[in-house]
């Protein structure tokens, strides 16, 4: 159930997507409400969408129909102030491997006219809470994945977004690192930044997310709190309530 409490961040209105070499749509008149300091989980098969809705959100892919709306403290986000107030972590990996992360946090700290004291703070700082410190002069491409997954995030939180999204920031990685990077997410989400997030684990989305929508072949088929839907399905788990909306099939 939606937080009526919380005011909406993200307003989604009829967004549908057709690439041009596509017979059919990747996303069909898609309408959500995202609160203020939500994690809200954006999940689905492979091919379903996510990362379309995603890419429209960030402004990398315009959409064919419909809106999204960004409200941050009662005003709606212009374009240009929408890209300052954003953080992107993709599943490919962002950042220049032949870089130290150093490097990488001072390059793109420097795109966003971070001012050069508080970039050295802050990129001490995140090297610091991402354990990168004793790695930080090292090149990119001799860092496991749970450590460039790990650098991926710093390189999309530098600039302190009021919104992140997330696509699959825990792909590939150990335990260790997968805790560690949800442990710190959880500490920023409390702390007011709101996260829109997609996963496959669907256990690891099931403890990290409040509310979600299940989103299959471009349309969404459910969404709301996840106690909520699990109640309305009777299911035991986010896993179950995945499986039992969207089959068993297998998916390319």
């Amino acid at each position: 159930m939606e937080d009526i409490s919380a005011p909406v961040c993200i307003q989604i209105r009829h967004v549908s997507k057709k690439y041009k070499s596509a017979q059919e749509n990747s996303l069909t008149d898609v309408s959500l409400n995202i609160v203020r300091s939500d994690v809200f989980g954006l999940l689905g098969p492979n091919g379903a969408g996510k990362t379309t809705l995603i890419s429209i959100l960030c402004g990398i892919i315009p959409p064919s129909e419909g809106e999204a709306a960004f409200i941050i403290d009662g005003k709606v986000l212009s374009p240009i102030e929408r890209k300052s107030r954003i953080g992107f972590v993709p599943q490919e990996y962002a950042f220049y491997q032949e870089l130290t992360p150093r490097q990488n946090l001072d390059y793109f700290g420097a795109m966003y006219n971070i001012p050069k004291n508080e970039l050295l703070e802050r990129r001490e700082y995140l090297l610091n809470v991402l354990g990168l410190s004793k790695s930080a002069d090292d090149k990119v491409e001799t860092f496991s994945g749970g450590m460039k997954r790990r650098v991926n995030l710093a390189i999309g939180i530098i600039h302190k977004p009021d919104i992140l999204f997330l696509d699959e920031p825990t792909v590939g990685v150990d335990v260790q690192s997968r805790n560690a990077i949800i442990r710190y997410l959880q500490s920023i989400n409390e702390a007011g930044t709101t996260i829109i997030y997609t996963s496959h684990h669907m256990s690891e989305a099931e403890e990290f997310c409040k509310n979600i929508a299940l989103i299959d072949h471009g349309k969404v088929i459910a969404e709301g709190d996840i106690q909520d839907l699990k109640t309305q399905h009777n299911v035991p788990n986010l896993q179950s309530l995945f499986i039992n909306l969207t089959g068993e099939a297998y998916r390319d």
